[in-house]
C-alpha cells in the first residue's frame, strides 16, 4: 500500500504521464531519426555512384565511337571524377555481357560497387553496407550523312552562303565546335534529313520544315580514314594539257597512271582506273570536257612527306562538262577524288560543272576546304563529300540514290545515348 501511494500522485499528475510516454517513445524516435540520417547518407552515395556510372559508360561509348578504347577511356573517366572509393575493380565491358544491349559491340557497361558503415544502422549489422551501380552507354546510329565536315576547331564546318539552294535527301554533319558550326547566310535555302553539329547550330528560317538540328553531337568518324597514304608510282608522265577544240584519249592499260598535273581545256576521255597526280593540279577551263567511267584521281606528290604544299589540288569551272564515275572496285570503289592527308590546311579546291555534268562517287580533302557549286540539272545523285570545310553555293540536289555495287554510299552517323 505504501509503494501505491507513493505511485499514485505520478499517474495521476499530466506531466508524469507525458514523462511516462517520453521514455516509452524514445528509442523508437530515436531509431526513426537514425535510420532518416542513414537513408539520406545511403541515397547520396547512391546518387554519387550512379553518376560516376554514367559518366564512365559515356565516356567508354564516346571513345568507341572515335575508333579508341572504351576501356581506357572508361577507366579514365572513373580515375578523373571519382567522388567514393571502390572497394571491388570496376567491371567495364564492351560488348556487354547482360542487358538488352549484351553482345552489342557499340555499347558499353559499367558496374561499380563500394561499401559504407552506415552510422546508425552499423550499430546492428555485422557488415558495411554495400552499394552498387550500373550503366550502359552505346554509339547509335542517327541518320545517314552524305557530306561531312572534319574541321574539328571552333571555325565553321559547313557554310550555305549567297542565294544557294542545298537540296539534300540525307545529312549533312561537322566536326566544328563553333556556335554555330553551320552557316546559313544570305538567301540560301537548305533542305536536309538531318544537320548535325559537335557545336552549336542557330535555327534560321533558311532551314526548310522537315529538317532537323542536331547540335552538340559526337564528332563524326573519318569515313575514308582506312585509305593508305599514296606513292606516287614511277614513271610518271609529264602534264597533260589539252587545248580548247582538241581531244585527247588517255589509255591505263594497267590500271594505274600518273600525270604530273592536268590542264584541260578542250576534250578528254579516260579509260577507266587510277590516276595519280604529282604536283600541280587538275585544272579544268570552262570549255573542258572530262569524261571517266570507273574512275579514281589521287592527288599527291612525290615530294609530299617533306613539301607538303606540293600536294595536287582540284580546280573545276563552272562552264565545263565533267561526266565522272567512280571506279566500282579495290582499294578507292566509290572514291571520285582523293587528295592526299599531308596537304596543307588553307587550301581550297572547287567542284564545278555545267547543267550537262554528272558525278559519281566521293571527294575526299581531309586537310583542305572544298566549295560546291551544282547547276540546276547537274546529276549529282550519289555524291559524298568529305573535306575539312564545305562551301555550298549555287544549286546543290544530293540525294544519294546510288547503283548497287557502285561502292559510293552515303555514310551512318553516330551518337552517343545512355541506354541502360
Amino acid at each position: 500500500m505504501k509503494i501505491k501511494s507513493i505511485l499514485r500522485p505520478i499517474f495521476d499528475d499530466r506531466s508524469g504521464n507525458a514523462l511516462v510516454l517520453v521514455a516509452v517513445t524514445l528509442p523508437a524516435l530515436i531509431g526513426a531519426a537514425g535510420l532518416g540520417m542513414d537513408s539520406i547518407q545511403w541515397t547520396l552515395m547512391q546518387r554519387q555512384m550512379q553518376r560516376e556510372a554514367d559518366s564512365a559508360a559515356l565516356a567508354g561509348a564516346f571513345a568507341r565511337a572515335q575508333g579508341a578504347s572504351a576501356t581506357t577511356a572508361a577507366n579514365a573517366s572513373l580515375t578523373r571524377d571519382g567522388l567514393l572509393t571502390l572497394t571491388a575493380a570496376p567491371v567495364i565491358e564492351r560488348p556487354p555481357t547482360t542487358g538488352s544491349y549484351a553482345g552489342n559491340t557499340e555499347a558499353v557497361r559499367v558496374a561499380l560497387t563500394t561499401t559504407s558503415s552506415l552510422p546508425f544502422s552499423n550499430m546492428f549489422l555485422r557488415s558495411p553496407t554495400t552499394v552498387k551501380a550500373e550503366a550502359t552507354a552505346a554509339s547509335l546510329t542517327n541518320g545517314t550523312y552524305c557530306v561531312v565536315s572534319l574541321e574539328s576547331s571552333s571555325a565553321t564546318g559547313i557554310t550555305m552562303q549567297g542565294s544557294a539552294v542545298v537540296n539534300m535527301g540525307c545529312g549533312l554533319a561537322t566536326n566544328s565546335k563553333g556556335v554555330p558550326a553551320v552557316t546559313a547566310g544570305g538567301s540560301s535555302t537548305i533542305t536536309a534529313s538531318h544537320v548535325a553539329a559537335v557545336g552549336g547550330l542557330k535555327a534560321t528560317a533558311n532551314y526548310t520544315s522537315g529538317t532537323v538540328l542536331l547540335p552538340y553531337t559526337v564528332p563524326q568518324r573519318d569515313p575514308y580514314s582506312s585509305l593508305p597514304t599514296p606513292t606516287v608510282p614511277s614513271p610518271c608522265n609529264a602534264k597533260l594539257n589539252v587545248n580548247p577544240n582538241n581531244t585527247v584519249n588517255v589509255t591505263n592499260p594497267t590500271g594505274v597512271t600518273c600525270y604530273k598535273g592536268m590542264d584541260i581545256k578542250g576534250t578528254v576521255n579516260l579509260a577507266s582506273g587510277i590516276y595519280y597526280i604529282d604536283g600541280g593540279s587538275v585544272s579544268l577551263g570552262s570549255q573542258a570536257v572530262l569524261n571517266g567511267t570507273g574512275v579514281t584521281f589521287i592527288l599527291t606528290s612525290s615530294t609530299a612527306a617533306s613539301t607538303p604544299s606540293s600536294v595536287a589540288s582540284l580546280s573545276m569551272n563552272g562552264g565545263a562538262t565533267v561526266n565522272l564515275t567512280a571506279t566500282t572496285t579495290g582499294t578507292y570503289a566509290g572514291v571520285l577524288f582523293y587528295q592526299d592527308r599531308r596537304a596543307p590546311a588553307g587550301g581550297s579546291n572547287t567542284v564545278n560543272g555545267n547543267s550537262s555534268s554528272k558525278l559519281q562517287g566521293g571527294f575526299y580533302f581531309k586537310s583542305q576546304d572544298l566549295s560546291f557549286s551544282g547547276d540546276s540539272g547537274m546529276a549529282t545523285d550519289c555524291v559524298q563529300l568529305v573535306s575539312r570545310r564545305v562551301t555550298f553555293t549555287g544549286n546543290n540536289s544530293i540525294v544519294n540514290t546510288c547503283p548497287v555495287n557502285s561502292g559510293a554510299h552515303a555514310f551512318v552517323g553516330t551518337r552517343v545515348y545512355l541506354v541502360g
